[in-house]
């Protein structure tokens, strides 16, 4: 795991307004990837709410935007999901699903 960027409390402080407020957004993807795992988007949101700095994994710039995607690694259960964020005026959750053997490839 990398080293939290500075702020990263308030980012999650922000996420955590968002998700109180209902202006969270998944991505298809995000969705379908959700539904495999056997949860919805009560699920999700839930996670948003919890996450810490220390599931922080990584911050790295979008390959499409070249808006600043938050990787994060929560435990949700027994199984330790990889999620993808990036803040805009709504948080977008870009990717969540399993996390495979720690694997952190860039799938966006």
């Amino acid at each position: 795991m990398t080293r939290p960027p500075r702020g990263l409390a308030k980012v999650l402080t922000r996420v955590r307004a968002l998700d109180s407020r209902e202006k969270v957004r998944f991505t298809f993807k995000a969705l379908r990837e959700l539904a495999a795992l056997g949860l919805d988007g009560q699920d999700a949101r839930e996670t948003l709410e919890g996450l810490r700095v220390a599931d922080f994994a990584r911050r790295l710039a979008s390959g499409s935007t070249g808006e600043w995607m938050y990787v994060f690694k929560p435990r949700v259960g027994e199984t330790t999901i990889h999620l993808k964020l990036i803040l805009r005026e709504d948080c977008v959750v870009v990717s969540f699903h399993e996390d495979e053997n720690g694997n952190e490839e860039d799938d966006s």
